[in-house]
């Protein structure tokens, strides 16, 4: 099952989908929506993690360091996404946060590709 990374790219695009439903429905003033759709997107965030591990003890002798790089680029995803919407909840700034997390978004979504057990889109 962990030999590609389909499961990991499953539960990170289901919780980019449920990140962005949950920021549409803060903006629609639907907080017990918002509540519920957050609550599952936390399960998603282990999910995230317990594959990423998965896959970083299995493969990670391909490139340690790179590994290491994306796996740390890809908590800070997982927690600008939560600061995100929690500081909206709060109704506080979030422009640096979503900065931060396109940012992270980006260079995680480089090296996944990059690395070897991926698509090779850079090669």
């Amino acid at each position: 099952m962990f030999d590609n990374t389909h499961a990991h790219i499953t539960t990170w695009a289901i919780a980019i989908i449920l990140f962005i439903v949950a920021v549409f429905l803060h903006k629609a003033g639907n907080k017990k929506a918002t509540n519920i759709v957050q609550m599952i997107l936390r399960v998603f965030y282990l999910l995230i993690i317990a594959t990423g591990i998965t896959l970083f003890a299995r493969h990670s002798s391909y490139d340690p360091a790179l590994y290491g790089v994306k796996f740390l680029f890809g908590v800070i995803v997982i927690a600008m996404m939560e600061m995100v919407l929690i500081r909206l909840k709060l109704d506080k700034k979030t422009g640096l946060f979503w900065s931060i997390l396109i940012i992270s978004f980006v260079i995680t979504f480089y090296l996944g590709a990059k690395l070897p057990l991926n698509w090779n889109w850079f090669a």
